[in-house]
């Protein structure tokens, strides 16, 4: 065969392929860079602030003698700030964009660290926390989630379920976090932490802002199998917050997420309290214990990103309700450590597993172009879940001198969640 023919047809098969020298280099998708930020976020938050809550509070009890019902009124003082200013911090999303939210999140998370590490009263405890919340939810979960949608929509699991792992993975540290307040003192690890904090919210904001036609990139990247001109999914159909309120499936889903939380926000507030008071462990230990449920919650997550853009979203988040009622009963009657690590299992699976569907099933549903409003308006109802499970935990625990009776209430009202996900079908479409 002559060379030059062969050379010729080399050419030719490369330039047919797209894979030869003149064609462009394939640069990373800018959605994975804006998953990856909002993972590196949402671990320090989840170890700084949320993981680390329950050891601050075993702490300022032992100093300042603190009853369980204060600190259950700094947790939920915390978690209402999320609620009440969650249609303010969707409209701000929607009117001035994630990255200038974030930035402004980033200064207020480092001034509520500086006050909480000077504190001597309940009172600036409380108002403390408070703004280190604010801080954090303006640079956080929120934000996190509906940028991440806006670059996905086949793939909108399994990239908030990536987000999603960084909230797990800060649980990890939670050992790390009660060597710093042993050795370091509780007050210098909070000022640390705020300046850390709030260090990395500002640097990685500039990978926020930005759409998929600003950069000229497709929907979910660069993969074999995006096809150009196939529609997306959910075309025509993008319900602006208004819209979506008046849907029978926005208040199914919204309280269906908000009998999770009661769940999820007593353990965050309560697990180190329960562990050293009811069951005689020491912080350390009990910091073990609390790091374990990441572990198994990662394991959920990529259960969940796995199934979740294949199979039913609401069957598994009634399956997962299931997993979260199952394992605060093994903590209420925990009489031997399986028990407790049974419950550490049980529990993380159903939380890996739901929570990134959470945001997955809303995108579906109302589409991605008013998502940041449709859940500043979710959040009013998911904060009754995030304040009045860890406060109802907190006075019945005062009340009868255990956690038993508190949590077992507590599984009691978070079991109607697996019938409102099952409820929760979609609002039926309107012609594009």
């Amino acid at each position: 065969m002559n060379p030059t023919a062969a050379g010729t047809a080399a050419e030719q098969t490369r330039t047919d392929d797209g894979a030869g020298a003149s064609s462009p280099p394939r640069r990373m998708f800018h959605g994975w860079r804006v998953t990856g930020a909002g993972a590196v976020i949402l671990a320090l938050q989840s170890a700084l602030i949320l993981q680390a809550f329950g050891n601050y509070a075993v702490i300022l009890r032992e100093q300042f003698g603190w009853s369980k019902t204060t600190i259950s009124i700094a947790y939920s003082f915390n978690r209402a700030e999320s609620g009440l200013l969650g249609p303010l911090h969707g409209w701000a999303l929607h009117r001035l964009g994630s990255r200038r939210v974030m930035r402004a999140g980033a200064v207020v998370v480092v001034i509520g660290f500086v006050w909480f590490s000077r504190i001597s009263s309940p009172i600036q405890f409380v108002l403390s926390f408070l703004v280190i919340a604010v801080g954090a939810s303006f640079g956080g979960f929120l934000t996190v989630t509906s940028e991440t949608v806006r670059w996905f929509e086949r793939r909108r699991a399994r990239a908030l379920s990536v987000a999603a792992v960084g909230l797990a993975a800060g649980g990890l540290a939670a050992p790390l976090v009660v060597v710093a307040l042993r050795n370091l003192g509780w007050r210098e690890t909070a000022l640390a932490s705020g300046f850390v904090l709030g260090a990395v919210m500002f640097a990685l904001s500039w990978l926020y802002g930005t759409s998929p036609s600003e950069r000229a990139e497709p929907i979910d990247g660069f993969g074999v199998d995006y096809d150009p001109h196939a529609p997306p999914t959910d075309v025509a159909w993008h319900l602006t917050a208004g819209e979506a309120v008046r849907t029978r499936a926005f208040w199914l889903l919204a309280l269906g997420h908000a009998s999770a939380l009661l769940v999820v926000g007593s353990v965050i507030a309560h697990l180190s309290l329960y562990l050293t008071s009811d069951q005689g462990y020491t912080l350390q230990e009990a910091s073990f214990v609390a790091a374990g449920v990441p572990i198994a919650q990662i394991a959920g997550m990529l259960l969940g990103g796995m199934l979740g853009d294949r199979r039913d979203k609401r069957s598994m988040c009634a399956i997962a309700m299931g997993g979260h009622v199952a394992g605060l009963l093994l903590l209420a009657f925990a009489v031997t450590p399986w028990m407790i690590w049974a419950f550490v299992v049980v529990h993380g699976l159903a939380w890996g597993t739901r929570g990134p569907l959470m945001g997955a099933l809303r995108a579906d549903y109302f589409g991605s172009t008013s998502f940041a409003q449709i859940m500043g308006y979710s959040s009013l109802i998911l904060m009754f879940g995030m304040v009045g499970g860890p406060l109802l935990a907190g006075v019945l625990a005062d009340a009868t001198g255990s956690y038993r009776i508190g949590f077992t209430v507590l599984a009691a009202l978070s079991a109607t969640g697996a019938v409102l996900f099952a409820m929760a079908t979609p609002p039926a479409r309107r012609s594009a």
